[in-house]
């Protein structure tokens, strides 16, 4: 079954860490050949993009989160990772990875962040 599963999400105190993960059940020519984004979605608030890596490993980030949040993608997994750092209330919400390529999203996951 073609899906993608984020995991990793929870509730962590102002100033942790998370790592989140997003592994795409794809065959690997299609994960390859495919940029990756990562949207969330805050309570009462619209999903937004705020991260994405290409298929050369290239990375944007939206301001709220450059220099907090890094990405990496591990092709042989078939898995992108969303490492966040030093996070803030606001960065509460459902995290969810898309697969550009064929435009397939995740389920997503909920990240807390609070004290």
């Amino acid at each position: 079954q073609v899906q993608l599963v984020e995991s990793g999400g929870g509730l962590v105190q102002p100033g942790g860490s998370l790592r989140l993960s997003c592994r795409a059940s794809v065959s690997e020519d299609i994960f390859r050949d495919s940029d990756m984004d990562w949207y969330r979605q805050a309570p009462g608030k619209q999903r937004e993009e705020f991260a994405s890596i290409s298929t050369s490993n290239k990375t944007t980030f939206a301001g709220a989160v450059k220099g907090r949040f890094s990405i990496t993608r591990d092709n042989s997994k078939n898995t992108v990772y969303l490492q966040m750092n030093d996070l803030k209330p606001e960065d509460t919400g459902v995290y969810y990875c898309r697969l550009m390529r064929i435009n397939l999203w995740g389920l997503g996951t909920q990240v807390t962040v609070s004290s």
